[in-house]
């Protein structure tokens, strides 16, 4: 059995070290590539202001954090949730590692192992190169329907995530199983729990803008090895 989370978070600004913090968590679990509908999703209490530049993304204000618990408060069921051996898969996941290691750290709990990581980002990039590579960009690379997504919200995001890294591992579509499983799980993706059936990998054909794009690289990557 593979366990993996995906998960997305939210915060007050680019980097911990300059004492922004986590304000929401949202992570979803997949069972040999299938979604099974548990989830996590929390906001937090950051224990300080929210800049004007970080609320425009998520849309998350001081006072409507200041209800919530601190990070202290929700840490272990998150590391639950998580668990000892899952993959962890974000999309561009050194900043929510970076960010959720701090705030374990500053807890004293045992931080998050970097070999547990798959980096959807990183995945885009290497089979679209020179393409953009947002979640946005690649919900419209693959027709997943994301008119929700208003703003960044973490839960969402790991919702829209999911079915974007099933689609990097070249199509894996979850199918409906009987009505009184998927009744008696909280379902987050629109075509509920299933069995996973496995399709033939899919061909992307690459278009003139990102040929361009990929001939452009390759060309920079030999003139700066020809430097060195």
């Amino acid at each position: 059995m593979v366990r993996e989370i995906v998960f997305d978070t939210e915060t007050t600004g680019f980097n911990p070290e300059e004492g922004h913090r986590l304000v929401e968590i949202g992570a979803v679990e997949l069972i040999n590539h299938v979604p099974t509908g548990a989830y996590f999703h929390c906001y937090i209490n950051p224990e300080r202001d929210m800049p004007e530049e970080a609320y425009k993304v998520h849309g998350l204000s001081e006072e409507f954090l200041r209800q919530h618990k601190k990070f202290n408060e929700i840490a272990d069921e998150f590391l639950e949730f998580v668990g000892s051996d899952a993959n962890l898969v974000a999309h561009n996941a050194a900043f929510d590692m970076n960010f959720l290691n701090y705030e374990l750290a500053k807890t004293n709990r045992p931080k998050l192992e970097w070999g547990r990581v798959v980096d959807t980002l990183e995945m885009a990039r290497t089979l679209f190169p020179g393409a953009r590579a947002s979640l946005d960009a690649l919900c419209r690379r693959f027709n997943i329907d994301a008119s929700d997504r208003t703003k960044h919200g973490a839960l969402i995001d790991s919702e829209l995530l999911a079915k974007v890294y099933l689609e990097l591992l070249g199509g894996i579509e979850p199918k409906l199983i009987d009505e009184k499983t998927s009744k008696s799980n909280k379902t987050l993706f629109s075509d509920g729990i299933g069995k996973k059936e496995y399709r033939e990998p899919r061909n992307f054909p690459l278009s003139e803008e990102e040929l361009k794009a990929h001939e452009k690289f390759l060309k920079e990557k030999i003139e700066l090895e020809e430097v060195w």
